[in-house]
């Protein structure tokens, strides 16, 4: 995936007359109760999120247990030490591995290999064989981007490799390959896989292996076979670094965390000292200036529990990681103050401004901030990991260095809380990013939305944050409480936690724009299944949690789309699946076509619009567009051809009834929506040809107990969740009977951790699951068919951010994860909302106001 990063940093220390910092944890006190009800268990918890590319996550249950990593696995290390009486703990993050190079990949260092296409003689792999007809060249090898190209299937490579000394440290092949391979040193096996990896990855070389390694003439030899696809073979040996004041440092012990909507809380006890470290992304979906400003807040909250004063510094390290997409990229970090603030930067080097696209991909240009308040007694500095906490543990203090340019450096705070005692000492800080510009609109780069307020300089945002803070503190405790509340009230508290779970994830899939146009742009990316931006078939199941909460945001995901047929880029008589591959949204990329799927989405989605908004003035402005997609699904949606759909991981299907449902379900929101503008002719021909379609849509898919996969193939089954709209819009094309049927029988056909996609396999997709729910007539069947997506979520071993494609006997990842669609949790919030007023709450706010 596209990757993006730019985050800023802001510490401070409270004075005992500081009342901006005794409110700073007075939000604690005040929902105290209701932090207890929300979720305290997750695949991995948010901490800082904001869009694709600035999106940290630690993904275990023990805050120091690992290191902080971007939603693709990624590390992006956040490092937190408590100095407690001259005694350290660690309670964020772990310090990532590094490594030093013995024969370096050529991210590091240019190299050169010996080899051949042709198959060689046996005895290759070892030091002893005579390659002198073998060719020479650069690695890596492969296809576009390689320093060697190579289109043949097989490659066999040998590299000569001394030993500086590091014979007795733990050795590790990095290699990146693409397919299948077999690595040797000096003769004997040390790796192979049937498959490929994508990116660099780090495996242990046997001890038997390295002690036989002589200090000079070592022979790194590998077969790699490409098997279909792409190609590529970049390989070196590392061995790992490990300094004693990595055995110096003890853990804290976690007694507690707590995610709400926006904020995830731990407690922590650093031997006679409790801390508290909360980490808050203040995404207001009611105030899109906040929304978009990219700054997220950590604070920590210190109190001795043992009625004595302990003298107590805290850490905080922020790698410049988090503005790279690999480790090897060089990094500039520099220091500066704006007279508000003390401020450290980080950049890469090279700053190629959306130069790159793709799914697993992390940001590689705008800058990183760490920054703390002039008037602030915390002290900063740049350095490595070993530098900077030989310091630490030694007095507390930070090495002074000057600004450098290296790889993997760390944004270092320390700041002295002093004497701890019963009475708590609080800090707060902020991470931000500059991302400069976000996004490629059809050939112009667009900045984000925050970039066009008044304060559209990451510096005066940074200065807004600091000054907003005990207000954002106190707004995002009641949104916190809100979101909890409404999905509550809406169905019980197993279902309101796993709306929690999916707030955070779904809207930092997102990227919030204007276009040039002055059209609001909220586009997603496809995270960790093709990369691709403003997808349709992922709009539309992340579409309840938007249309419930603010339906601009809505419109910002469907006015690409409609913007690319109307100007005549795209010129199909139905809708497009794409705009491009984040972050460069230029045309569709995707190379099939979903003509039924993509058009009744948008269909489907403007009608979802219109009745949350009570009006169908946005319609009315697509009106020409929304008249020829459904006249297409007037044709050929009903009894539909074979083509994919949103499940396109399932493949094709021909006269697929779901598919059906929803060119039934589009073709009723025109009608409702024409009937809303006024035009009852039109309304009644196309509600006149829905209910038709309805009819016979009940006798062609009837299997007795419940309605078939397709149109064709009796004795097969399938979630219908798109018929959740006839019944959440009020569209009433089919009878309550059709519901009923259904969900009598999926409650049959249930496993361990859900409810399975369809009959021909045992996976599922839990956002569909939460749909289907939905058509439930009475509580119990819909708690039946939501517990077991709740013990999917708190179970599994699959430690990523949420997947919504799982297996459901075992609980596990199928694929995808930290994607948007888990917006579409919020189906039963968004039907609640609309049974209860028409309109939901919120709906009438444009909120696009100052934050301030």
């Amino acid at each position: 995936m596209p990757a993006k990063s730019d985050a800023p940093f802001i510490c401070q220390k409270r004075s005992p007359a500081a009342g901006l910092f005794t409110s700073v944890f007075l939000f604690l006190l005040l929902a105290g109760s209701s932090l207890q009800a929300q979720l305290q268990k997750a695949p991995a918890y948010p901490l800082i999120t904001h869009d694709p590319y600035f999106s940290v996550w630690s993904f275990s249950d023990t805050l120091y247990s690992s290191p902080t990593k971007h939603w693709t696995g990624a590390d992006q290390p956040l490092l937190g030490l408590a100095r407690v009486d001259g005694k350290p703990y660690r309670f964020l993050g772990k310090a990532e591995k590094t490594y030093t190079a013995i024969a370096p990949t050529s991210d590091e260092k240019a190299y050169q290999v010996k080899y051949t296409e042709v198959t060689p003689a046996e005895g290759w792999m070892n030091p002893g064989f005579n390659d002198k007809r073998w060719s020479s060249a650069a690695a890596p090898f492969g296809g576009d981007n390689a320093k060697t190209l190579w289109r043949s299937r097989d490659l066999w490579t040998r590299r000569i490799f001394d030993m500086d000394g590091s014979k007795n440290a733990r050795l590790f092949l990095k290699i990146n390959h693409d397919d299948n391979i077999e690595v040797y040193i000096n003769g004997e096996k040390i790796y192979d896989r049937v498959g490929w990896l994508n990116k660099f990855a780090y495996f242990p070389i046997d001890e038997a292996v390295t002690q036989k390694l002589k200090r000079m003439n070592n022979v790194l030899a590998i077969h790699v076979a490409n098997t279909a696809g792409g190609q590529w073979l970049d390989a070196g040996v590392y061995a790992e670094v490990v300094t004693q004041q990595d055995k110096d440092i003890a853990e804290a012990q976690q007694t507690g965390v707590t995610v709400t909507a926006t904020r995830t809380n731990y407690r922590f006890v650093c031997g006679p000292v409790d801390l508290d470290v909360s980490f808050l992304s203040p995404l207001l979906l009611n105030d899109l200036s906040l929304l978009s400003r990219p700054v997220s807040y950590i604070s920590f909250k210190a109190v001795s529990h043992d009625g004595q004063p302990h003298e107590t510094n805290l850490y905080l390290g922020v790698s410049t990681n988090l503005a790279v997409n690999t480790p090897a990229q060089e990094v500039n970090a520099d220091k500066y103050s704006t007279g508000k603030l003390k401020i450290l930067k980080a950049g890469t080097v090279e700053q190629p401004l959306l130069k790159k696209k793709g799914d697993d991909l992390r940001i590689d240009w705008g800058y990183l901030y760490v920054a703390v308040p002039s008037s602030s007694t915390a002290t900063q500095g740049i350095a490595p990991v070993a530098t900077t906490l030989t310091g630490f543990l030694k007095n507390g203090s930070l090495p002074l260095l000057v600004p450098i340019t290296r790889k993997s450096q760390l944004l270092n705070t320390v700041f002295p809380l002093g004497r701890v005692s019963s009475e708590p000492k609080e800090s707060f800080c902020m991470v931000g990013y500059d991302d400069l510009y976000s996004i490629q609109y059809f050939g112009q780069n667009l900045k984000a939305w925050w970039k066009g307020e008044k304060d559209g300089t990451i510096e005066k945002q940074l200065e807004a944050a600091a000054a907003d803070y005990p207000s954002i503190q106190q707004r995002c405790s009641d949104y916190d409480n809100k979101i909890y509340g409404d999905a509550q009230a809406a169905g019980g508290d197993v279902y309101a936690q796993l709306c929690v779970a999916a707030y955070r994830q779904s809207i930092a899939a997102h990227k919030l724009l204007k276009s040039p146009q002055g059209e609001t742009l909220f586009f997603s990316k496809e995270n960790y299944s093709n990369g691709c931006i403003n997808t349709v078939d992922v709009t539309y199941p992340s579409a309840p949690l938007y249309l419930a909460y603010n339906p601009e945001l809505m419109k910002g995901m469907l006015n690409g789309i409609f913007y690319y047929s109307e100007s005549g880029r795209w010129t199909k008589p139905f809708a497009a699946h794409d705009l491009g591959t984040y972050p460069l949204a230029n045309g569709q990329v995707y190379g099939e076509d979903m003509p039924v799927e993509e058009s009744g989405n948008l269909v489907i989605l403007t009608g979802a619009i219109a009745k949350a908004e009570g009006n169908a003035a946005y319609a009315k402005k697509h009106w020409s567009t929304l008249t020829t997609w459904v006249d297409y699904l007037v044709r050929d949606g009903f009894d539909p051809a074979n083509q994919l759909c949103t499940d396109d991981f399932a493949g094709h299907l021909a006269r697929n009834a779901n598919l059906s449902v929803k060119a039934i379900e589009a073709i009723g929101c025109y009608s409702m929506l024409a009937d809303m503008l006024g035009d009852k002719a039109t309304a009644g021909k196309y509600r006149s040809i829905a209910k038709e379609m309805a009819g016979r849509w009940a006798e062609m898919s009837d299997d007795n107990d419940h309605y078939a996969l397709t149109f064709d193939k009796k004795g097969t089954w399938s979630q219908k969740y798109n018929l959740v709209w006839d019944k959440v819009l009020g569209l009433d094309l089919f009878p309550s009977q059709v519901y009923e049927k259904e969900i009598k029988y999926y409650l049959t056909k249930q496993n361990r951790y859900g409810l399975p996609l369809d009959s021909r396999k045992s996976y599922t997709k839990s956002d569909w699951i939460l749909w289907t729910a939905v058509l439930a007539n009475n509580r119990n069947d819909f708690d039946a068919l939501v517990n077991p997506v709740y013990k999917y979520a708190t179970e599994t071993d699959s430690r990523v951010p949420l997947s919504d494609w799982h297996e459901t006997t075992d609980g596990r990842m199928v694929g995808f994860q930290a994607r948007s669609v888990v917006g579409g949790y919020f189906m039963k919030v968004l039907e609640k909302k609309i049974q209860a007023s028409g309109t939901p709450a919120g709906a009438s706010q444009q909120s696009q106001g100052s934050s301030r």
